[in-house]
């Protein structure tokens, strides 16, 4: 299978091998249906040094059935007594979402949301949006994922609560038309427990299907994602909020500023730690060698002619002779002249046989 090692936004912003981690603070809606609270979380996720934010749309007429909007839903974290209610509580309008994403792009980020049903999926792109996440709810949801698919936009998605089988069908429907396509490994279970995160299926979904892969996180630490971009997650995306006391579901598995800007120190960090792949003795390291390294010296004051044995050297910092990686070179050999008690020993001290003296300098 060909491998597709990257996809690049219509802004210029590559996402895949070989770029920088494309970072996004999943706002979703923990803005709480606030406009304001929503400006806030882009300022803060700005700050923190994330690349985008990401929101969610939702039609509740087309998403839920008249029954399911119906539903008693009173517990504490409601935002209404029905679900439908509640749901629409937390809604940002259109209007309210293309000034947020004119508001995210004047601060560099780039905005996108995931629509979770046909309407929503129409405003989203009537946004002109150059990124859309497809959610993992909507990964077997067919007719939606080929309507997201013949928008030609570049895809994030997420693969959480699908089998291999349920990614197969819908990688199918989007490579009808493209395949600007990221994978998202992920768990939905909210908070994730650590022993069921799973990072190294990220290199069986990249073998599999030939695509970008990154990870999207619902654990409440932010361990897992930094380790996800040690191995390589070409995204980490994390939910976002303001104070994780609020009422709402999503808040407790979300990062407050101060852990999302945290969590991109040491996303950088452990890119910087990944640029070196063979190994290398730096220069810096060289200095240490020398100051913290041994070299053979000399164990007692010793005659010239002397053929010298082990009993006859020792090893002492600093690395001002020869290394004790010559050792066995060294045992054997004759002294050109007397020397004294902890001098090191210096090639040019010694009488070594013509094959013997190959490769032999100081080090």
């Amino acid at each position: 299978m060909t491998h597709k090692d990257s996809i690049t936004l219509r802004s210029g912003v590559t996402i895949g091998r070989g770029h920088p981690c494309f970072i996004v603070a999943e706002i979703g809606n923990n803005h709480q249906g606030e406009f304001d609270v929503a400006k806030q979380m882009i300022d803060e996720a700005a700050k923190a040094g994330v690349q985008a934010v990401k929101f969610q749309k939702r039609d509740m007429e087309a998403l839920l059935t008249r029954e399911g909007r119906a539903a008693p839903y009173t517990g504490c974290n409601s935002f209404g007594p029905t679900y439908g209610e509640h749901r629409n509580a937390l809604e940002l309008s259109i209007e309210q979402m293309e000034a947020l994403k004119e508001y995210s792009e004047s601060k560099g980020l780039v905005f996108f949301a995931s629509a979770w049903d046909d309407p929503s999926l129409k405003q989203i792109l009537g946004l002109d949006v150059e990124l859309l996440k497809i959610c993992s709810a909507d990964l077997v949801n067919v007719p939606l994922v080929r309507e997201y698919a013949a928008a030609r936009i570049p895809i994030i998605l997420s693969t959480g609560m699908s089998s291999l089988e349920d990614i197969d069908v819908a990688l199918a429907e989007i490579r009808a038309f493209h395949d600007d396509v990221v994978l998202l490994h992920c768990n939905s279970t909210y908070p994730c427990p650590e022993d069921q995160i799973g990072l190294p299926v990220m290199d069986a979904l990249s073998e599999r299907y030939g695509l970008p892969v990154g990870y999207s996180g619902h654990e409440q630490g932010i361990g897992p994602s930094v380790g996800a971009a040690a191995l390589e997650a070409c995204v980490v995306e994390r939910h976002f909020t303001l104070d994780k006391t609020l009422k709402g579901t999503d808040h407790q598995a979300s990062l407050e500023p101060a852990e999302l800007a945290r969590m991109v120190t040491m996303i950088r960090e452990v890119e910087r730690a990944m640029c070196v792949r063979g190994k290398k003795v730096f220069p810096e390291e060289q200095a240490a060698a020398k100051k913290l390294r041994k070299c053979i010296v000399f164990s007692r004051d010793l005659p010239a002619g002397h053929v010298l044995a082990e009993a006859d050297l020792t090893t002492r910092s600093p690395r001002v002779g020869v290394s004790p990686v010559h050792w066995d070179e060294v045992v054997g050999a004759t002294l050109k002249r007397p020397v004294k008690h902890e001098e090191p020993l210096q090639w040019d001290t010694l009488s070594l046989a013509e094959a013997d003296c190959v490769g032999a300098v100081s080090s």
